[in-house]
């Protein structure tokens, strides 16, 4: 029943770490009229609770060990309650204070939770990855499609954005008394740290994180935008990229089952990866008959390309204290190096006034990143 009880905690963390950053992107547009902001001003929108990822992410084993790791996600899970809260007061220093405050909080959540996987379901760590990372990625799904009409049933954007607090709240009251005997802070290595920062392996994993990920935050904040230069509505964009995410839920769960019982993942990151840059290029260049369709090619892909470097993370670390600092490596430099596809997007969108140019960012984005994960897929044990 422990156990039981753990893994229902786990989902609900999960569910909370991605609204925050999918429920901006459908009324990017509509928040950026109302507080008079620029392309570039509102790509920091996108950007900031990314860099806040690759920024908090070391502050989350530090405070495992110095609190436990139940009360430091309790912490995180607190701060994304808040952060999405103040998104929607004090104008625009508010939504960039608020981006930032809940972008800590994912920060140091999500790091901790493959450190729990690997100590409390070492047997099954492909399973439960994949279990987190579905529920990770409804969460995504459930922001990204219901945040636009909560907007036009209550007239408020502002309303919209915050709701999202209330799901943060209830995972932290059901994870303390889930979670609260777990203790990773046992085990620990002093020089585990000095070993990843020299090791090939680690920094593979790291730039696949990273890469994939500013794929997928590239899509998150930008996509509903770019169709809905294309014709399509604010609504309906939203529900796209929503039904993407919720397609993601499945290859979440099922890549990393399967792709944990090989030793060698480089097939799976072969496939995912190809499917994430067709789904992309598919929704920005081809017919609009077809966005849904491509929207379900590009959910296969990134669903399966984070679910997978998530796994890796577990499958290469030797111990639960080495995947936690893992874990702080790849999503500390990862989102850091992440956050850049967003602001370059915005950017070169600014300049250019189109998005042929981000096409090609992305596609070279998907290319180095199939590079990275091909090294980071070998069988090999930190």
């Amino acid at each position: 029943m422990t156990a039981v009880l753990l893994v229902v905690a786990i989902v609900l963390v999960a569910l909370n770490l991605r609204p925050a950053l999918t429920s901006i992107g459908p009324l990017l547009g509509t928040v950026s009229a109302a507080l008079g902001i620029s392309s570039v001003t509102a790509s920091l929108v996108t950007t900031l609770p990314v860099l806040c990822l690759g920024a908090f992410g070391p502050v989350a084993p530090l405070l495992a060990r110095r609190m436990g790791l139940p009360a430091a996600a309790v912490v995180g899970l607190v701060m994304i309650a808040i952060g999405v809260v103040l998104r929607g007061f004090l104008g625009a220093p508010g939504l960039f204070a608020g981006s930032l405050m809940a972008g800590a909080g994912i920060g140091i959540t999500g790091v901790l939770l493959p450190g729990v996987v690997k100590q409390a379901f070492p047997e099954r760590a492909g399973l439960l990855t994949g279990i987190y990372t579905m529920a990770l990625c409804g969460g995504a799904a459930v922001a990204a499609g219901l945040t636009a009409p909560i907007a036009e049933a209550s007239g408020s954007w502002t309303l919209a954005l915050g709701v999202w607090a209330v799901p943060a709240i209830v995972a932290a009251l059901v994870w303390w008394p889930s979670a609260r005997h777990l203790d990773t802070r046992s085990g620990h290595r002093p020089a585990a740290g000095t070993r990843l920062l020299a090791s090939p392996l680690a920094w593979s994993i790291t730039l696949y994180m990273g890469l994939q990920s500013s794929l997928a935050y590239s899509v998150f904040g930008w996509l509903p935008s770019i169709l809905q230069d294309r014709g399509v509505s604010v609504v309906t964009s939203g529900l796209v990229v929503s039904m993407s995410l919720l397609v993601q839920t499945a290859s979440a769960l099922v890549v990393p089952m399967i792709a944990a019982r090989r030793r060698n993942q480089q097939v799976w990151v072969l496939v995912i990866m190809g499917a994430t840059l067709a789904g992309i290029l598919g929704m920005m260049w081809g017919p609009i008959a077809t966005m849904w369709p491509w929207a379900v090619v590009l959910g296969i892909g990134q669903g399966g390309s984070f679910s997978l470097a998530l796994v890796m993370i577990v499958l290469r670390a030797g111990d639960a204290m080495t995947a936690a600092r893992m874990s702080g490596m790849a999503q500390s430099v990862g989102y850091t190096l992440a956050a850049l596809g967003p602001l370059a997007i915005g950017m070169m969108h600014e300049i250019t006034g189109g998005w042929d140019s981000v096409g090609w960012l992305l596609t070279g984005i998907g290319l180095v990143a199939l590079v990275a994960g091909l090294y980071a897929a070998r069988d090999r044990t930190l």
